[in-house]
C-alpha cells in the first residue's frame, strides 16, 4: 500500500491577510497559521529583549553584593569584631591607646557601687570622649569591691592581694594590668611589686593567661572545666585588646587564642560566668550581671 503524502500547509507572510474566498475550512487553518507565524515572531522578539536582561541582572546583583561587603567592611573598621577560633566564637575590641584612654569605674559619687555596665558615664568627665566599651575590670568581693589592687585616677583605693586561697584568682601567678598615659601593660603581681611603676589606672586579676608569649604551665590542655571567659591582653605598649568568649571554653584554649589569634605578649584572665561586655559598634550590651570594678574606654579627644 502507497503512502499518501499530505500536501505541506504553506505561511503566510509577516502583515498578509488570508483569502477569505477559500472555502471555510482553508480560511480556518490560514489564519490559525498566521496567527501561530505571529507568536512565534513576537517570542523572538522577546528572546532578543530578554537575553540583555539575563546579563545585565546577574551583574547589578553581584555589584550589590559587593556594595553589601564594603558596608559591612565599614562596619567592622569599629574596634571590635567576632571571630572564631579553633571552632569556639569569640568578640574582641582592639585599641591603640595614642586614640583611646581606659578608665575604671568602682564607686560612684554617692558611694555606691555602679554595679552595672550602662550605670558608667557615656562621656569622659576630663576630655568629653565618648564611650566606645565597656567590660567588667577585675574579681570582686560580695561587696563588689576589687578582690586586688586597684588604682583608680592614679589613687589607690585597695592594696595589692599576695594570699593564697581557692578559686580563679588565686591560681599562680596573678597580674596586674595597669595603664600610664597612652603605654600600657601586664605584669605578674610579684614583677610589678618589685618595679612599682606610676599609673593612672591598675587592676589585679588572676591567673595570668599568656606570660612572655607562653601559655600558663597551670593550664591543662586535657580539663574539662569550661566556662564563659573574658581577658585582656598587650599586643604592644600602645595596643591593648580586650576578649570575650561566645561559648564555653577552657583556660587552655583561652590563653592559646590570646596568643595565637591575638598575637599578645601577656594576658590576664578578667572573670568567667559574669562575663560582660558593652560595644555599640557590634551593637552589643551585657547588663545582665551585677559588676565589681568595670573598665570603660573612651575616644580621646584631638
Amino acid at each position: 500500500m502507497g503512502i499518501t503524502r499530505q500536501p505541506r500547509a504553506s505561511y503566510l507572510p509577516f502583515g498578509a491577510r488570508p483569502n477569505l474566498t477559500q472555502s471555510g475550512c482553508a480560511s480556518r487553518i490560514g489564519a490559525s497559521k498566521m496567527q501561530r507565524s505571529r507568536f512565534r515572531l513576537a517570542v523572538s522578539w522577546r528572546r532578543f529583549i530578554i537575553s540583555p536582561l539575563r546579563f545585565v541582572a546577574p551583574l547589578w546583583m553581584t555589584m550589590f553584593a559587593v556594595l553589601l561587603a564594603s558596608a559591612s567592611g565599614a562596619e567592622n573598621r569599629g574596634p571590635c569584631r567576632p571571630v572564631t577560633h579553633e571552632r569556639n566564637s569569640y568578640v574582641f575590641c582592639q585599641f591603640d591607646l595614642r586614640q583611646y584612654m581606659p578608665k575604671l569605674f568602682w564607686k560612684q559619687p554617692n558611694g555606691e557601687p555602679y554595679g552595672s555596665l550602662k550605670n558608667i558615664p557615656q562621656r569622659d568627665g576630663t576630655n568629653n570622649g565618648q564611650l566606645v566599651f565597656a567590660t567588667n575590670g577585675g574579681m570582686y568581693r560580695s561587696d563588689r569591691s576589687p578582690l586586688g589592687l586597684y588604682v583608680e585616677n592614679g589613687r589607690e583605693l585597695v592594696r595589692e592581694n599576695t594570699a593564697t586561697g581557692a578559686g580563679n584568682f588565686y591560681i599562680k601567678p596573678n597580674g596586674i594590668f595597669y595603664v600610664s598615659g597612652d603605654s600600657a601593660s601586664i605584669l605578674e603581681t610579684r614583677h610589678f611589686l618589685k618595679q612599682r611603676p606610676l599609673v593612672d589606672i591598675a587592676t589585679q586579676s588572676g591567673p595570668m593567661l599568656v606570660i612572655n608569649g607562653a601559655i600558663n604551665t597551670k593550664f591543662l590542655p586535657s580539663s574539662n572545666s569550661r566556662k564563659f571567659r573574658n581577658g585582656v591582653g598587650i599586643q604592644d605598649s600602645h595596643r591593648v585588646v580586650f576578649a570575650i568568649s561566645n561559648d564555653t571554653v577552657t583556660f587552655n584554649e583561652f590563653a592559646k587564642f590570646f596568643r595565637d589569634l591575638l598575637h599578645c605578649s601577656n594576658a590576664l584572665y578578667l572573670d568567667g560566668t559574669i562575663s560582660s561586655i558593652y560595644a555599640p559598634s557590634i551593637q552589643r550590651a551585657d547588663y545582665l550581671w551585677p559588676l565589681g570594678p568595670i573598665i570603660g574606654v573612651y575616644t580621646r579627644s584631638d
